[in-house]
């Protein structure tokens, strides 16, 4: 049994509820985070125990600072330090530039952005006084590369995420933590349901969406003992679309 706790932001569903029935197998204790859809947190801790994993819940806004730090130092405290950390919980919301209201700004900004620093900020440190060869693992997206139409909120969060991601992995490799970014493509979750498939499987060289599961066994990879010199990368997922 694999006794390295893991935290997984947005793990209620979609890419994160992926990654926590991935991990689950492979025997990480698991510290899964939701928002506001408890419900489907709790569904998705009772497939994870019944895998086996030993699993907990934790909620907080990630764009709530005071909250985030709370209670990521209280599991903490109660439970002990992070050997990983998945920053994975995020939001869209898509307009023109033109008509993109300020608050669709703000909130897409806050949440994907300023989450990073929140959730990241009250956990590194006990990392680093632990001695903890930890792995940080963030998740971008393809719009952060390359932008995508409708979506400058986005691409302008998502490439912060891989600016920081850079920046942080060059302060923390003395420590022997690893921070990888993960840039997906175009995903079958419930993200992407309402999204023209047959018009975007064309501009996909291998034609065809990605899969969560294809994620969650990157992260496996980076989490583990093998990819202990892999640090500050971005690695791509997207059918070659770039």
């Amino acid at each position: 049994m694999n006794e390295k706790r893991i935290l997984i932001t947005g793990a209620s569903r979609g890419i994160g509820k992926a990654i926590a029935l991935y991990l689950a197998q492979k025997g990480y204790e698991l510290i899964l985070h939701y928002n506001q859809n408890e419900e489907a947190a709790q569904e998705t801790l009772r497939e994870v125990q019944n895998l086996g994993a030993k699993a907990g819940l934790i909620s907080f806004d990630i764009s709530d600072r005071k909250k985030t730090k709370k209670v990521l130092e209280a599991d903490i405290a109660s439970n002990g330090v992070y050997y990983g950390v998945i920053c994975n919980a995020g939001i869209h919301s898509d307009n023109p530039f033109p008509i993109l209201e300020d608050e669709q700004w703000d909130n897409v900004i806050h949440t994907n952005l300023d989450g990073l620093y929140n959730v990241l900020k009250p956990v590194i440190m006990p990392m680093v006084e632990n001695r903890i060869r930890g792995r940080i693992i963030t998740i971008s997206s393809i719009s952060g590369i390359i932008g995508n139409r409708g979506q400058v909120n986005y691409s302008a969060a998502k490439a912060g995420i891989i600016g920081a991601s850079k920046a942080l992995a060059i302060e923390l490799a003395k420590h022997k933590i690893t921070v990888n970014c993960i840039a997906p493509g175009i995903i079958e979750t419930d993200m992407t349901k309402d999204l023209p498939i047959e018009e975007i499987r064309k501009l996909i060289p291998m034609r065809r969406l990605g899969k969560p599961e294809e994620i969650a066994g990157l992260v496996d990879y980076l989490l583990s003992e093998n990819a202990a010199y892999i640090t500050r990368q971005v690695i791509s997922v997207n059918g070659g679309m770039l």
